[in-house]
């Protein structure tokens, strides 16, 4: 290679050949990506199984890779299951969020089409009784 050794074979301290199958997912320049994968996974596991794919799968396999170690690394529990856990409670708030708010702009649609002339009044005082205490409920 022209440009020296890629940051896989510059971590393992070995040359870099023409056909070094790291070399295209560990750039020279990023030595950080290739350290955290062979942390987790190690050298010999990412070679094979990048070997075992298709070339046009390679790229995102090593992506995969990186992501996964960062998470793991950052997380050595969960990795990226405790991210991805993360975010389905942030897509289930927002969900509720936008269900409650349908539902607030459906009675607003409904109060302005069919307005109500006068509120209801009870004249007796076990009707006053029970509305208190409704009013009451409604206010907790």
């Amino acid at each position: 290679m022209s440009f020296g050794r890629c940051a896989a074979c510059r971590y393992l301290r070995r040359r870099c050949t023409q056909d070094c199958i790291l070399s295209p997912y560990f750039p020279s320049n990023n030595p950080q990506r290739f350290a955290s994968v062979h942390r987790i996974y190690g050298a010999s596991n990412v070679t094979k199984l990048l070997q075992r794919l298709p070339t046009h799968l390679r790229a995102e396999a090593a992506d995969s890779l990186y992501f996964e170690a960062q998470c793991r690394l950052e997380d050595p529990v969960y990795g990226c299951v405790g991210l991805i856990f993360l975010l389905q409670q942030q897509i289930h708030s927002a969900e509720s969020q936008l269900f409650k708010t349908q539902a607030e702009i459906a009675v607003m649609k409904s109060q302005t089409q069919y307005p109500q002339t006068q509120p209801f009044r009870a004249i007796s005082g076990s009707n006053n009784l029970l509305l208190q205490q409704s009013d009451n409920d409604a206010n907790l």
